[in-house]
């Protein structure tokens, strides 16, 4: 009898529990790195204001670690005039500690790009510059009268980041919308619930709203015959031979048709080096003009659209809710 219970204790060990016990241990499928795949040094529960972080730096080539305040006043500086008002300062400083975390939990293990650190000091990532930088790129006077300020911005929002559905978001910005922004999925791949185009109404101080790019016909069908050999460009068929096939809800140039290639318009962006994909071609006699509405890409927070709508009397939440939809501002921990 004994013999028996030892032998149904050992089948119920073998079929139940070994298996149960195997399955608490590993995951039947490998965790994404994703953001809910974070690394025991940057767990979310773990992170505040005070907690160092690595960037890597592009000038360097070495890997600092900063406190993630200390860096977000130098994303602040770099990314944004100091003397904007101090309301759109505050949005950009929740908008960027939101974004290194983001970045952080993406890659906890190193960015493919620079693995060394999650974040960088380029705008691959954010623009940071240390206060040594700062003062080589503006002046003392400079330090003396913005660096106060944008202190103040990042420490008034202590420890606020920004949430959809309860997850952080990835909070992108841009310079300029030129009137409206972009859904994320006409401009990048994925299509996220808080990066909906809406109107940027306030944008008339920015020295980037317009811009116009005249090129040579000659240099402009060369650039693009190099680009893609099977387009059949002339001066004479040039006007046949460009055309509009698609724009996005915002107005931004999704696609055109070139001789037989179908270009997205951020490869013509990339080509030519414009500011947005907001852009119309004109020829006029031999050249080609290029008009352009707008600087970067258009997803997100317009930094000139913030400081729009703080100059006419927006709180840095009211900024942060107009152009990331449906969100909320929480705090760390």
């Amino acid at each position: 009898m004994k013999g028996f219970i030892f032998f149904l204790i050992f089948i119920l060990f073998i079929t139940i529990i070994f298996p149960i016990v195997l399955m608490k241990g590993y995951d039947i499928l490998p965790t994404p790195n994703n953001e809910n795949d974070l690394s025991d040094k940057y767990d979310l529960e773990q992170i505040n204001e005070t907690m160092e972080i690595e960037v890597f730096d592009l000038k360097t080539n070495q890997t600092m670690s900063i406190e993630l305040d200390e860096y977000v006043k130098g994303v602040v500086a770099a990314e944004m005039p100091g003397q904007f008002n101090i309301e759109a300062l505050k949005a950009q400083a929740v908008a960027a500690r939101t974004f290194a975390i983001y970045r952080i939990q993406q890659y906890s293990n190193g960015h493919p790009h620079h693995p060394q650190a999650p974040l960088c000091t380029g705008i691959h990532c954010q623009a940071y510059l240390t206060t040594d930088e700062l003062r080589q790129t503006h002046n003392n006077n400079w330090m003396y009268e913005y660096w106060p300020k944008i202190e103040g911005a990042v420490e008034s929002t202590k420890g606020e980041i920004i949430t959809y559905d309860g997850k952080i978001i990835e909070a992108l910005y841009h310079s300029t919308s030129g009137g409206m922004t972009e859904n994320s999925e006409d401009y990048f791949v994925s299509a996220l619930p808080y990066m909906r185009s809406v109107s940027s109404p306030y944008e008339s101080d920015s020295p980037k709203l317009h811009e116009v790019k005249k090129i040579k016909v000659t240099d402009f069908i060369n650039k693009i015959k190099e680009k893609y050999p099977s387009a059949n460009l002339t001066q004479s068929n040039l006007p046949n031979k460009v055309r509009l096939m698609e724009k996005s809800e915002s107005g931004r140039v999704m696609k055109l048709m070139v001789d037989n290639v179908v270009v997205s318009g951020r490869e013509i962006r990339s080509l030519f080096g414009l500011n947005s994909t907001n852009f119309e071609i004109t020829l006029k006699g031999d050249t080609i003009e290029i008009k352009t509405i707008g600087n970067g890409h258009g997803v997100g927070m317009s930094q000139w659209g913030a400081n729009g709508m703080a100059e006419n009397g927006s709180t840095y939440r009211e900024i942060l809710k107009h152009y990331y939809t449906g969100i909320e501002i929480k705090e760390l921990n």
